[in-house]
């Protein structure tokens, strides 16, 4: 695959669905896998689940507002990927239908575990979540009280557990390169 030039070259979309537990790392792996890209001159687009939450601000953490949450944006990314977008998505998406239905609707998706124990993720959790849902300040917190279903076969795992952001990302962007030949 050479680098895409044009918006409209329907060869060249590509959605990489980075997925795993809350800070689990999927952000920052998404945020410099599109810095990257975008450097390399690449026609990359990001969605993230926090993001997106922030411009549909009536989505809520109960399982099926979570399900048309990951359908919206994937959606998006199916759109943007038809016109030629690589589109690097973060998100939850706690649920393998709703994972698989993404699936469906990309005619190029890569799936990303983002694998990290509950422990690991609660330990670095930046924002405080995984004390507030433990308390009860939150809930349906995935994780805690709210299920994650990893990927049974995803096409690519980073286990941010045992690497660094830095190890995880050569290891991603070496594996994203080897698509985009």
């Amino acid at each position: 695959m050479t680098k895409a030039t044009t918006s409209n070259d329907e060869n060249h979309g590509l959605v990489i669905w980075l997925t795993g537990l809350p800070a689990s790392g999927k952000s920052i792996l998404g945020d410099r896998l599109f810095q990257d890209l975008q450097k390399r001159g690449y026609a990359a687009e990001r969605l993230d689940g926090d993001t997106l939450r922030s411009i549909f601000p009536d989505t809520g953490f109960n399982r099926d507002e979570r399900i048309r949450h990951v359908r919206r944006a994937g959606e998006m990314a199916a759109k943007l990927e038809k016109e030629g977008k690589i589109v690097i998505a973060s998100l939850i998406s706690p649920y393998r239908e709703s994972r698989a239905y993404v699936r469906s609707i990309c005619r190029r998706f890569v799936e990303v575990f983002v694998r990290a124990s509950v422990e690991a993720c609660e330990k670095r959790d930046p924002k405080g979540l995984y004390h507030k849902a433990r308390s009860g300040e939150i809930k349906n917190f995935t994780g805690v009280d709210d299920p994650y279903e990893a990927p049974e076969h995803p096409d690519f795992i980073v286990d941010t557990e045992s690497r660094s952001v830095e190890e995880s990302f050569s290891h991603l962007k070496s594996y994203i390169d080897g698509l985009l030949r």
